[in-house]
Formats: C-alpha cells, sequence, structure tokens
C-alpha cells in the first residue's frame, strides 16, 4: 500500500479557503491602518470590519451591533461565560450555572475558575450519544441560575444537541443561554432568533478561515462584561487593536459557507457514512460508533471495544501518521500523554473503550479512495491490537 497524505482532522482544524487567503492579503499589505485612528488610512479598515460584521450578523440572523470579534471560539466561550455570569451576579444576586459533562474544555475550565470565585455551577450527565439529558436539564433549573450553557454540536462525537427544545425550557425558567457552536456554525443552519439563545461562540478556522479569530453573538440585552480591558474596540466590551485581516478573512469564509453550506453538507454526508458503513461491515461487533445517525457528517467517532483490543490511542494515532493519516482520538494532550475522554467517559464508557476511540473529521475535499485508504490501514494497525 503506497503512503499517501490523508487529511481527516478537520474538526481540529481546515485548511484555509483560497479565496479567503486572498482576502486577507491585502489587509496584511496596502489596507493596513489601525481602525482607531482618524485619519483615512484608519477609517477605511474601519468600515470594511462594519461589512464584515454585518456579513456575519446576516448570516445567523442576528443584528451588526450584537456580534463581537474575539480571538477565537475559546475567547468567545470565556468571553459569553465569565461576562454573563458575573453582570448577572452583580445585577440579580444568582450564582447558579448550569453545564453538561461533556463541553469543550474551553467552557468546563471556565466554569470551575467560576466555582472557585463562588459561583455553585452544575454539570448534568449526557445519554449514550452524548446529548444532554433533558430531564436532568429540567430538575437543575432554579432561581439561582442565571446561565445554561450547552454545546450545539458536540467536537468529539459530533452529536447535535437539540437547541431550540432547551431553549424553550431555559427562557421558561428565565435564566441566559449560551451555546458553544465551535463545530456547528456555517455546517448546518443556526438562526439566532429562531432558536431564541442569549449568546453564541463560533470560530473561524474550523470554516476554512484563519485561525486566531472568532465572534461572539450576544442578544441584545445580555448583560456583558468585558474579559479584556484596555481600550473601547468593540463597544467598550473587547479592549485591543481588531486583527482586521483576521476578521476580513472570517467575514469571507462565511460568505462562501452561504453559498456552499448545502451543497458541502450533502458532499461530507455522502463520506461519512461510506466511511461508517465500511468499518461496521470490516469489524462488525468489535466496534462502536459514537456519533449519531442525526449528528453532525461532518465527524465520525469509532471505538474499538476493549473486549476485543487490546487498546493505545497514542500507539493508533501514530500509525496513522506514519501511514500519512491525519486522525484524532478528540482528548486533550498533557506532556505528550494522552489523557482518556471526558465525552467517551461521560457516555458511559469505559477508560479501555476511551483508549480505543478515533475521531475522523472531513471536509468535502476528502474522497471515498481517502476512506478505502484509511480503511485498509485500520484493518492492519487493528491486528496488531487484537486480543
Amino acid at each position: 500500500m503506497e503512503k499517501r497524505k490523508i487529511y481527516f482532522d478537520n474538526a481540529a482544524t481546515t485548511p484555509v479557503h483560497p479565496k479567503v487567503r486572498e482576502k486577507m492579503i491585502r489587509y496584511l499589505t496596502e489596507s493596513f491602518g489601525n481602525p482607531s485612528s482618524i485619519h483615512a488610512f484608519g477609517r477605511t479598515v474601519k468600515v470594511d470590519i462594519e461589512e464584515a460584521r454585518e456579513v456575519i450578523a446576516d448570516f445567523i440572523n442576528a443584528d451588526p451591533g450584537e456580534i463581537y470579534f474575539t480571538s477565537g471560539g475559546s475567547e468567545a466561550n470565556n468571553f459569553a461565560l465569565f461576562g454573563i455570569s458575573k453582570t448577572e451576579y452583580k445585577e440579580s444576586g444568582r450564582t447558579g450555572l448550569v453545564s453538561t459533562s461533556v463541553e469543550h474544555h474551553a467552557v468546563i475550565d471556565s466554569l470551575k475558575e467560576l466555582s472557585m470565585s463562588g459561583f455553585v455551577t452544575n454539570l448534568i450527565g449526557v445519554d449514550n450519544q452524548s446529548k444532554i439529558k433533558i430531564d436532568e436539564l429540567v430538575n437543575s433549573l432554579n432561581d439561582s441560575v442565571s446561565l445554561v450553557a450547552v454545546i450545539h454540536t458536540n467536537n468529539e462525537t459530533g452529536a447535535i444537541n437539540d437547541v431550540e427544545k432547551i431553549s424553550e425550557i431555559v427562557s421558561g425558567k428565565n435564566s441566559f443561554f449560551h451555546i458553544d457552536a465551535v463545530q456547528g456554525f456555517a455546517k448546518t443552519d443556526i438562526d439566532v432568533k429562531k432558536l431564541n439563545i442569549s449568546s453564541m461562540a463560533a470560530s473561524g478556522h474550523k470554516i476554512y478561515g484563519p485561525k486566531g479569530v472568532g465572534f461572539l453573538y450576544a442578544k441584545n440585552g445580555t448583560p456583558l462584561s468585558p474579559l479584556i480591558y484596555g481600550g473601547p474596540q468593540e463597544r467598550n466590551r473587547r479592549g485591543g487593536t481588531e486583527n482586521v485581516a483576521g476578521i476580513m478573512g472570517l467575514a469571507e469564509a462565511v460568505k462562501l459557507a452561504a453559498s456552499d453550506m448545502k451543497s458541502n453538507y450533502e458532499v461530507v454526508r455522502a463520506l461519512n457514512t461510506y466511511f461508517r458503513e465500511s468499518v461496521q461491515n470490516a469489524f462488525n461487533e468489535e466496534v462502536s460508533i459514537n456519533t449519531p445517525s442525526d449528528g453532525s457528517p461532518y465527524i465520525l467517532s469509532i471505538t474499538f471495544r476493549e473486549e476485543f483490543f487490546n487498546n493505545d490511542a497514542e500507539a493508533m494515532l501514530m500509525y496513522l501518521d506514519l501511514n500519512g493519516i491525519a486522525a484524532s482520538n478528540g482528548a486533550a494532550c498533557t506532556s505528550g500523554t494522552l489523557k482518556p475522554s471526558h465525552v467517551i467517559l461521560g457516555m458511559g464508557r469505559s477508560a479501555g473503550d476511551a483508549s480505543g476511540t478515533l475521531r475522523f473529521s472531513f471536509n468535502p475535499a476528502n474522497t471515498k479512495e481517502e476512506i478505502d485508504y484509511t480503511l485498509e490501514a485500520i484493518k492492519k494497525m487493528m491486528s496488531n491490537f487484537r486480543k
């Protein structure tokens, strides 16, 4: 089997689209003014940023004034969680925060930090598809809860939560509702008015835009204090000179999504189905598919069950890498050692299963031939781990 170069880690980051790169070059060269400057160099760039804000707002059916540019999804999540909870505490005295056990660490770690400042956090459970348990959510809500934060599309399994249903429950309890849409934004329709959410985090580098830029949508009237101080930018809520090239690249990526999102979805869905069926046919009961059938087609999470294999995620990923295949297991890496995924554990699986979980994530440029090559590599690889 001749070695190839195959990229199946698009949930980690996507390649920058050529049109995005082309758009950004201008703002790295000729249009270099500081948007806060009053001269023509600055004013021109300021106008372009506001046009970019309108593009993004229109895409999610928001008002331009509800879009705040950030350095990415992690900052946007931090901005919402700290900004809403602290401001709401000052205004109402409420300290309760509710989320799930399978959130991205940008949310979980923020909640841990807030809990050390006197906030009462409650991470509720999920089902075996990593979707929030609605009954636990209902039971967790009371008059002390100011904010509920739930992931839209799980970054490890691709499971999509019923945000509209959750929103109805949360708004009925007079709490604010934040969603982490980093993996769902520009891949599926998100209408913030229809969903009736308070805030939403999104990132550029998951949608063929640049790294280091994202945005927070915050509904008008949502209490929100700054996370970063030092200037009047972003309507006095996010200090610091704007990442102009990044913002323009993000807006260009959104424009591309507006025209290509539906066709991209169908291409990727066919790839996901083909990969899913090929793996199931090759391994039968020896594997479990963690991505629900109604989940995001951009992600396919596979667990090689510990009953049949001596799992070692790091060795598996290295084997794939040596064969030119980029994938992940969706777990955080600390000091070079892969920890068992909190998402897979949260679904009720064992540490051994978590160590045998691989995440493949797609873009429309991937092909069935790449899947065939990858499947052959997986078959050879797992023969080395079979009990």
